[in-house]
C-alpha cells in the first residue's frame, strides 16, 4: 500500500488522543480506534472514549460501534480496519490510528495466525473451569498440554491461558504449532510511523488514580449498573474491562466504594506497567519515542 499510516501509542491514561486531534487538524486526517474497549457501544466514560465535542471536531472511526454481547477480538478489529483504510485510500486521506493495544497494531501490521474460530461453547468451558480448579491448578492443566506456549506468558496471565487450553481442545493442535504456520497479511508492504510516548510509570500512575476517581463522578457507576442489567456473560470481554468487575463488586455490595476504588485504581496501574514493558520489548519499527506526555508534544516535531 502506498498510503503512509500514522500510529499514536503507548500506555493508558497518558493523553494520546488530545495529540491525534491536533495531528489530524494538521494533516486533515482522520482517527481511528487501536483501544480494545473502546471499541464497544455500552462502555463510554469508563473506556474514556472521544467526547462529542472531539468527535465533532474531527472525524473517528471505530469508537463505540460494537455491542458488549459481542465477543470481539483482534480478527474482527483487523478487518474492521482495513475496511476504513481501503475506503480512505481512494481520497489519501491521512489516517492517525490511536491506542495502547499494542497486539491489535502488532497484528495489522505483521499478520495473524490462521486458527479456526474457537466457538463458544469451548470459551464457556475453559472460563468455568479455571473457577472449578483455580488459576494454579489451571496451569499446570495448561502446561500438560502446550508447555512452550508458556515460555513467554506470565503465569497470572488468565486470559493468554485460556486461549492455549481453547486452542488444542478445540483444534487437538497446541497453540505453539500453530504460531509455526505463516501468518494471514492484513495489509501488504505497509508504510508506517509509530509516535511511541513511554512518560514516567510514577506519573502515569498518578493519572491513573485521579481519572478512575473522575470517572466514578462522571457516572462510571451508572454506566456500569444499566451494563449489568443486561445479564452478560460474565466471560465477554466487556464484563472483564478495567473497573468492571470492582464496579459490580460495589453494587452488589460485595465491597465499599473506597475499596472499589482502591481496586479499580491498581488493576489500571498493574496493566499500565504491562504496556509499558510490550511497547519496550515490541519489535515494530518506532518512527520516533518520547518519554514525555503527548500533550507536552508539538505536533510540529512529529516527523512526517
Amino acid at each position: 500500500m502506498n498510503q503512509t499510516l500514522y500510529f499514536i501509542v503507548g500506555p493508558t491514561a497518558i493523553g494520546k488522543s488530545s495529540l491525534a486531534l491536533r495531528l489530524a487538524e494538521k494533516i486533515n486526517g482522520v482517527i481511528i480506534n487501536a483501544d480494545s474497549m473502546q471499541v464497544y457501544s455500552n462502555l463510554k466514560i469508563l473506556t474514556a472514549r472521544p467526547s462529542s465535542a472531539d468527535l465533532k471536531r474531527i472525524s473517528h472511526q471505530l469508537y463505540g460501534y460494537v455491542d458488549g454481547s459481542i465477543r470481539y477480538n483482534v480478527a474482527k478489529w483487523c478487518n474492521d480496519i482495513l475496511k476504513v483504510i481501503q475506503k480512505n485510500q481512494i481520497n489519501n486521506t491521512p489516517l492517525i490510528i490511536v491506542g495502547g493495544t499494542g497486539m491489535y497494531i502488532d497484528k495489522l501490521l505483521n499478520g495473524l495466525i490462521d486458527i479456526p474460530s474457537i466457538p463458544e461453547l469451548i470459551k464457556e468451558k475453559s472460563e468455568n473451569l479455571v473457577k472449578k480448579v483455580g488459576l494454579g491448578n489451571f496451569l499446570k492443566i495448561v502446561n500438560d498440554i502446550d508447555p512452550v506456549s508458556l515460555n513467554n506468558i506470565s503465569a497470572n496471565d488468565t486470559n493468554r491461558l485460556k486461549r492455549i487450553w481453547e486452542v488444542y481442545s478445540f483444534t487437538g493442535i497446541p497453540f505453539s504449532e500453530w504460531k509455526k504456520k505463516q501468518n494471514n497479511f492484513f495489509l501488504n508492504k505497509p508504510d508506517y510511523h509509530i509516535y511511541l510516548f513511554t512518560p514516567s510509570r510514577e506519573k502515569i500512575y498518578e493519572r491513573v488514580n485521579m481519572r478512575f476517581k473522575k470517572m466514578l463522578n462522571q457516572g462510571a457507576i451508572e454506566e456500569v449498573r444499566q451494563l449489568i442489567l443486561l445479564k452478560l456473560d460474565k466471560s465477554l470481554p466487556i464484563m472483564r474491562a478495567h473497573g468492571v468487575p470492582e464496579i459490580t463488586d460495589y453494587l452488589s455490595n460485595v465491597s465499599t466504594l473506597d475499596d472499589c476504588i482502591s481496586r479499580g485504581q491498581q488493576i489500571t496501574r498493574n496493566y499500565v506497567k504491562r504496556q509499558l514493558t510490550w511497547w519496550r520489548s515490541c519489535s515494530l519499527r518506532i518512527h520516533q519515542s518520547f518519554d514525555e506526555f503527548p500533550e507536552k508534544i508539538d505536533e510540529k516535531l512529529l516527523k512526517i
